[in-house]
């Protein structure tokens, strides 16, 4: 069947298999060729569609036991953390780390260690992982942790499901008391001094900004910024009494019934909402829900048809605070003056990573949408070029088009992290249309 990422390019054509068991799972791989492993195709590119054949984990989903008094839980690798919150959340419970979206798998989760609001206070995804099960080609399963198989687990927090399939993990939650968060907004003047806020505000729990990118001059990349923190049931009864302690806010919200017409999203709609959006926000303090602030674009189930029937490229990338302040300007100068600009835009400070090939870095990311079109190609081919003169490096997660040299010149453990694959039989068995296209 044809597949996509969540960007809807580019669409590969794969068979997909989808075991319901770790008995079915290694008797598969030991037959198959050429697989991955793929969750809920949350990954905006190619890195869920398999070279040969795609093993979808999503029949994985069982929870199998929590530690009230640690917070441990363990957990099969296809379950959804739009499920674990569910579950969790009303016994005050919640994931440590979160991505921008709830409609993913744990075991997508870990494979990119994916980064939340608040990394630069308590690391990514795979920080809070304590132990996984990994299936090999051969359909043998070992324990990886920080003690047992220990490099085999660093390489595959982050390694794209290209170390093994993802079966089984154990996660830490986290201990609150209501699903309540405290927003408080910041207006920035211009992307330099957004980055300035987020870093004299890495005291709070979570923060993030949502960038302009069609301002220029002075204003160019003006920000709004959004610092948060789990509300207290002292402070939400002494804010909003009578509120629900934890509110139901399920379900995947209204509904994008077809793909938009490619005129929607043009620069002078994009233009005319960034105009509006900034000029009404003003500094203030606000209790949110736990969905607004971490999951926004939730509310609106299949937004990714908003882009049109040729979909859109997610470029995400990081650069270290050493070059930020240099080459930050110049892309979003580059950014500013382009036919397809991006809609959305978000960034954040990171702090180190904990994967071998994880994305995250010391430094600042700025996420994009760009909408496809003939020549969004070579605007990302420039952006290319700043990134790794930047000492820069691109989110595999998000990748759908960057080549080879991109991928080596940011990644400096990557001869490591081949040396593992072939220790374990992956190369030439695990292999993801990512992976034949940066050449992993």
């Amino acid at each position: 069947m044809e597949l996509s990422g969540w960007g809807r390019y580019p669409r590969h054509s794969s068979n997909v298999v989808s075991p319901g068991s770790p008995r079915e799972l290694a008797m598969l791989q030991r037959h198959i060729p050429t697989y991955v492993a793929r969750g809920n195709g949350r990954s905006y590119g190619d890195a869920g569609i398999g070279a040969g054949v795609t093993l979808d984990m999503r029949r994985f989903d069982r929870m199998k036991g929590f530690d009230e008094t640690s917070g441990l839980l363990t957990v099969e690798a296809g379950v959804l953390l739009a499920d674990l919150i569910d579950r969790f959340l009303p016994r005050g419970f919640f994931p440590a780390v979160v991505p921008g979206t709830r409609f993913v798998t744990i075991g997508g989760m870990i494979a990119a260690d994916v980064h939340g609001k608040n990394h630069h206070w308590v690391g990514g995804f795979g920080d809070h992982v304590e132990a996984l099960k990994l299936m090999f080609p051969s359909g043998q399963t070992v324990r990886c942790s920080r003690d047992d198989n220990s490099d085999l687990f660093k390489a595959t927090i982050g390694g794209m499901g290209l170390t093994g399939t993802i079966v089984e993990a154990t996660i830490r939650l986290i201990k609150v008391e209501t699903g309540w968060m405290r927003q408080n907004t910041v207006r920035a003047e211009n992307i330099l001094s957004a980055v300035q806020l987020l870093t004299a505000n890495e005291g709070a729990s979570y923060a993030v900004a949502w960038v302009d990118c069609l301002s220029r001059g002075n204003a160019l990349g003006r920000s709004l910024v959004y610092l948060g923190e789990h509300v207290s049931l002292d402070a939400l009864q002494e804010r909003n009494p009578g509120a629900p302690i934890y509110p139901n806010t399920r379900g995947r919200g209204i509904a994008v019934p077809l793909d938009a017409p490619g005129f929607l999203l043009n620069r002078h709609s994009i233009r005319a909402f960034n105009a509006l959006r900034y000029a009404r926000a003003r500094t203030k303090d606000e209790l949110v829900t736990w969905q607004s602030y971490f999951f926004p674009l939730d509310g609106l189930d299949q937004w990714n048809r908003l882009y049109g029937r040729r979909g859109f490229l997610q470029y995400q990338f990081v650069l270290p605070h050493q070059t930020a302040s240099r080459v930050l300007p110049e892309i979003m100068g580059e950014i500013a003056t382009t036919r397809d600009p991006s809609f959305l835009a978000v960034l954040k400070t990171l702090g180190k990573g904990g994967g071998q090939l994880s994305f995250p870095m010391p430094g600042v990311t700025l996420a994009l949408d760009f909408p496809v079109s003939d020549s969004i190609f070579s605007l990302l081919d420039r952006l290319d070029r700043l990134v790794v003169e930047g000492g820069g490096r691109l989110y595999l997660a998000k990748d759908a088009r960057q080549r080879p040299e991109t991928f080596e010149a940011g990644y400096p453990n990557l001869s490591v992290f081949r040396q593992q694959r072939r220790a374990i039989g992956a190369e030439g068995r695990l292999a993801s249309m990512l992976s034949k296209r940066i050449a992993v």
